[in-house]
């Protein structure tokens, strides 16, 4: 590409300013380059394998799928609106080169809804290999799930605990598999409300957010103990602040003024294809097969909040889980 005779001009007569806007601009790249985490660089193929995906019509779910689609693996798209699951399914297609690629009805705010893509699945597949419990919702009002449960806790936890435990057999069958929970940084801030756990008492958007994601690291702590010497293994992560429709029900609560302040900074933040590296780290990476029940964070293990590291309160959550769901 050739340079304008004024650009050459300006670089002639301001060398000093051309270095620094230069050095600015890699400075910059580099930055975002650093903010967009760990990379999964494990080559390992899928073929013959068969993933599930909650969640996976968009954001790092779907790039999740792609991942999993190109590696050679059948992969089931689990989500509420079919239309654009049946979108998203053809999209992973094109992209991945691999027709394997189907789509199942799953509200995870219904437990007969998880209940009957259990039953779909178990009917229907020889095999699971990795499921992946991304689906989630963030800071939204206070909303009650079908079964009447607090939506966050009821969809982020509670759909997935149930959902997890009716594939197990199948995933035990299937065995070496994984179990992947998406998790979040804001589980440090959570609390589990034993005494509340719907927060009919005082419900807040992102106390009720945090003590899901909690839930996540506690779930998935009991889940692996729970597991040993079945060839199962779980793994819980946080995947980073992402460009995603998750913030759709907290973007609009915050003050304009608050977004024209934040606006410099979404350059920033991790796209899709970003966000979803440590998820298929987890799914995929080969040194992690004698490991379980540990959390993760760009692409490497980090240790959890002392809170997600509770025995006790994993235990407790667990046999709540079970009771509140009609798990036997």
């Amino acid at each position: 590409m050739r340079t304008s005779s004024a650009a050459r001009s300006f670089v002639s007569q301001y060398p000093k300013t051309t270095a620094l806007v230069t050095v600015a601009g890699v400075g910059l790249f580099g930055l975002k380059k650093w903010m967009a985490g760990g990379v999964c660089h494990s080559k390992a193929r899928l073929d013959g394998k068969t993933v599930l995906i909650t969640g996976a019509n968009t954001g790092i779910g779907k790039e999740t799928a792609v991942d999993m689609a190109r590696r050679g693996a059948r992969v089931i798209l689990a989500c509420r609106d079919m239309e654009r699951a049946n979108k998203a399914a053809e999209e992973v297609k094109k992209r991945s080169g691999n027709d394997s690629v189907i789509v199942r009805k799953l509200d995870l705010a219904s437990l007969q809804s998880i209940r009957q893509l259990a039953k779909d699945v178990l009917a229907s597949e020889e095999r699971l290999d990795v499921l992946i419990n991304n689906a989630g919702i963030m800071s939204c009002p206070k909303w009650k799930t079908e079964d009447g449960f607090e939506m966050q806790f009821g969809v982020n936890h509670l759909g997935h605990f149930l959902l997890t435990n009716c594939l197990l057999d199948l995933l035990k069958k299937s065995a070496p598999s994984r179990i992947v929970n998406v998790s979040s940084l804001a589980h440090e801030r959570g609390q589990i409300h034993f005494d509340d756990i719907n927060q009919d008492k005082d419900y807040r958007p992102w106390r009720s957010y945090a003590q899901s994601k909690l839930a996540n690291v506690l779930f998935t702590k009991e889940l692996a103990n729970r597991l040993q010497g079945t060839g199962v293994t779980a793994y819980s992560l946080h995947p980073g602040v992402i460009r995603t429709e998750l913030g759709r029900h907290f973007w609009p609560t915050v003050p304009l003024w608050k977004r024209v302040l934040y606006v410099p900074f979404v350059f920033f933040i991790k796209n899709p294809t970003e966000g979803a590296q440590t998820t298929i780290y987890c799914a995929v990476e080969e040194s992690l097969q004698n490991e379980s029940g540990l959390y993760y964070s760009d692409c490497a293990p980090k240790t959890a909040a002392p809170q997600g590291l509770d025995d006790e309160a994993a235990k407790k959550l667990w046999e709540l889980s079970a009771s509140v769901v009609g798990l036997t």
